[in-house]
């Protein structure tokens, strides 16, 4: 089974609040026939329209092909946080890369911030950045180790952006008993993402871009001149951009080895209206620090868009049911608020949650698996795959770096086995452990 497929009819946005409140754009073509570019960048979420504008804005001719319509996988219905930092704590990247490569990897964060908030501000783009982000903490433990956490980012990195909790500060803030403290990060924000989406695609389409949905893409010839093949044409190109994150598929076997997609659910209250303040305080986003992490904001019309849980298989669970429990433990007090919208996506994970940057082939590039950190670092992995494709490759190579470990077992095993451990790690969530 494709998971292009399996929970979404072909060709159309999920019926989620994004999709409800979206900036209006007219589809694209499905490509037809033959055609050259100079670069085939596959998929239209946040790193294939980055890199289509990027390319563009450098003079190459380039397509992008999409399955369905741009912004449709997870861009398009994630959690809308802009988070500072990598994946990983600067810490562990620290351990793993060293102290001058952990420095470059967190100086490329905060450019993924920054490239998210100038390409609003440059193009005009129909969404509004909110800044701030909370992190709310359900142990004592967790408390200590996100204020010292905050020390030494001031300490070691510059980053002053961050205001401690203790209980009542992150209770008064987000309305719920349920946290022992946190943190407000004033330097992160939040964003409609969908519409964020929408705007990248028609900024590109202005750079010179060719966009084309309904274009799945069944095949690579690899070679000194790739051809990338759909139902209905193909494109022969110098070089191919690997955008597909969750749904690439069996499109290449060296990345598949090492992204798997899981899915996420958000569901949307019914607009809250006063009661609205009760739950968040200040307009921030927040996330906590369960495995299978909970987050939340309010919408521009003050709903409460919540999301958690997640499932391994192809087919969406019952998704009201998976969230609203969640929901329910933080916001008791929303038990009898109507549910207007529900929805899930696919996203891609990693063994160690740092994306995955990589040459899989000659002439081909490929940047996935961001782990639920993706707003601002897939859009800034666009730009350092259209860096890389003209031989500026210094960002892309630093991100190529970082480790990145095969999934265990082969073939049909690894699902298993992936479902067995993200199982356990939901159930010591759920034993407070």
């Amino acid at each position: 089974m494709n998971l292009l497929h399996a929970n979404d009819k072909t060709g159309e946005y999920p019926a989620s609040y994004y999709a409800a409140t979206r900036t209006p754009l007219a589809p694209f073509d499905q490509l037809r026939g033959a055609m050259q570019a100079d670069v085939c960048v596959i998929g239209a979420g946040y790193t294939g329209l980055s890199a289509a504008l990027h390319l563009a804005q450098r003079g190459l001719k380039v397509v992008v092909l999409e399955a369905h319509r741009v912004g449709f996988g997870a861009s398009g219905r994630n959690g809308g946080q802009v988070g500072s930092g990598q994946r990983q704590e600067q810490d562990w990247i620290e351990k793993t890369m060293g102290v001058d490569a952990a420095r470059g990897l967190w100086d490329l964060a905060q450019d993924a911030k920054a490239l998210v908030r100038q390409l609003i501000t440059d193009h005009a783009l129909p969404v509004t950045f909110h800044p701030g982000v909370a992190h709310a903490c359900w142990t004592e433990a967790e408390v200590r180790h996100t204020h010292a956490y905050a020390e030494k980012l001031a300490r070691d990195y510059g980053y002053h952006e961050i205001e401690p909790l203790d209980r009542t500060g992150i209770q008064s803030l987000i309305g719920s008993q349920a946290y022992k403290g946190g943190e407000i990060d004033h330097g992160a924000g939040h964003l409609h993402p969908l519409n964020f989406a929408i705007g990248l695609a028609k900024v590109a389409k202005e750079a010179g871009a060719q966009i084309f949905e309904l274009s799945e893409v069944h095949h690579i010839t690899e070679g000194a001149k790739p051809v990338v093949a759909t139902a209905q044409g193909r494109v022969s190109c110098d070089h191919v951009i690997l955008a597909g994150n969750g749904y690439l598929s069996g499109l290449n076997r060296e990345v598949a080895a090492k992204v798997m997609p899981i899915n996420n659910f958000i569901i949307a209250t019914e607009p809250l209206g006063a009661k609205a303040a009760q739950i968040l305080s200040q307009p921030v986003a927040v996330a906590d620090t369960k495995f299978v992490v909970n987050y939340w904001r309010l919408s521009e019309d003050n709903r409460l868009l919540f999301g958690g849980g997640e499932s391994y298989g192809y087919r969406f669970p019952d998704i009201l049911k998976t969230v609203s429990k969640p929901m329910l433990a933080v916001y008791p007090q929303l038990r009898d608020t109507r549910i207007d919208y529900s929805w899930g996506g696919t996203l891609a994970i990693t063994l160690n949650r740092m994306p995955c940057f990589a040459r899989p082939a000659a002439n081909i590039l490929s940047a996935s698996g961001y782990s639920g950190h993706g707003v601002a670092i897939a859009t800034l992995a666009g730009k350092l795959l259209a860096e890389a494709t003209v031989s500026q490759s210094a960002g892309f190579d630093l991100m190529s770096r970082l480790p990145q470990p095969r999934f265990p077992g082969a073939g049909g095993l690894r699902w298993p086995l992936l479902v067995l451990a993200m199982s356990w790690f939901s159930l010591r969530d759920k034993l407070g452990l």
